[in-house]
């Protein structure tokens, strides 16, 4: 099989079928190309099961409405599509990548007259998919690109013209030999990585930035959950970046990198500690749960 995604076996959910994978296309001009009108998801197949769907595909529908346009399909379409793809690639484990995106029926900055187009994607895919988790944890480094204010962008919408940034932000990061970039917001207090929340241990608590204007992510929640779960006190409040140094563990976590430990952000060094390493067991726990429990979060949290 090609390392290129576009050159591979399998299957897709596209526009209400189940198609082979190659003959999955869009046109050049496709509004979303051009203007970064595409909204999307990254899901994880666990023991054959899509983990909190309910939750993502709520996301999906609510960060299409805050680019101003309605997904032709509900909710419980949405995932009967996204669970007969994942039967139709037989996956017990992978990753699924739904994305909504505005056609190419007008060029030009307004995009009303589009067509609204749905695929999902899931391939074969095991372990942590953003970084690679060393020993001691990974290095990050600090952003230079904040993320927006509400008044600037909708970044409660996970939408693919707002990761730009992001990306910038990530190569940066690893060509100076990081693994990853953390980003302040227009404030200039903590606000997430290039693709995943932040927690930080802080004495017998665990502090993680207030969702202001950027993902209240679906692995944020549960490990909220897990902490509460066990009796930690969890503050979500505003976070200087100079509390870095006060923290004794600060750790990533969301569908593709799931939990993170971090070593060092810039000169401040971290111990992957007894949080960090509890909390990651207790997440391989829930998602491998054979009951529902891990499975069901409410649908409407996606939009809280």
């Amino acid at each position: 099989m090609s390392g290129n995604m576009a050159d591979r076996d399998g299957f897709i959910w596209c526009d209400g079928k189940i198609v082979p994978w190659r003959d999955v296309q869009t046109h050049i001009l496709t509004h979303a190309l051009h203007y970064g009108s595409a909204v999307f998801e990254g899901e994880r197949i666990y023991d054959g099961r899509v983990f909190r769907l309910a939750a993502h595909s709520a996301r999906l529908i609510n960060s299409a409405r805050l680019l101003e346009y309605e997904l032709p399909w509900t909710r419980t379409e949405i995932e009967e599509a996204t669970r007969a793809v994942v039967k139709a690639n037989n996956l017990q484990t992978g990753y699924i990548r739904p994305i909504a995106w505005r056609g190419s029926e007008v060029m030009g900055v307004s995009a009303i007259g589009t067509t609204v187009h749905l695929a999902i994607a899931p391939w074969a895919q095991e372990g942590r998919l953003s970084v690679q988790v060393k020993p001691g944890g990974i290095n990050v480094t600090m952003a230079k690109y904040r993320r927006p204010s509400p008044d600037v962008a909708p970044g409660g919408s996970k939408a693919a013209g707002l990761y730009i940034i992001c990306g910038i932000e990530k190569d940066r990061a690893l060509k100076a030999g990081f693994d990853d970039a953390l980003m302040l917001d227009w404030q200039g207090r903590l606000a997430e990585s290039t693709g995943a929340n932040i927690f930080l241990a802080m004495g017998d608590r665990l502090v993680t930035p207030k969702v202001e204007n950027f993902l209240d992510g679906i692995t944020r929640r549960a490990v909220i959950g897990m902490a509460e779960k066990r009796g930690w006190t969890v503050d979500q409040r505003a976070i200087q970046p100079e509390e870095l140094a006060d923290a004794s563990e600060v750790f990533l976590c969301g569908t593709a990198a799931e939990i993170v430990p971090v070593g060092a952000i810039d000169n401040c060094r971290y111990q992957v500690g007894p949080m960090t390493r509890t909390l990651m067991q207790d997440f391989t726990a829930l998602v491998h749960q054979t009951d529902s429990e891990g499975f069901g979060e409410s649908a409407h949290l996606a939009t809280a």
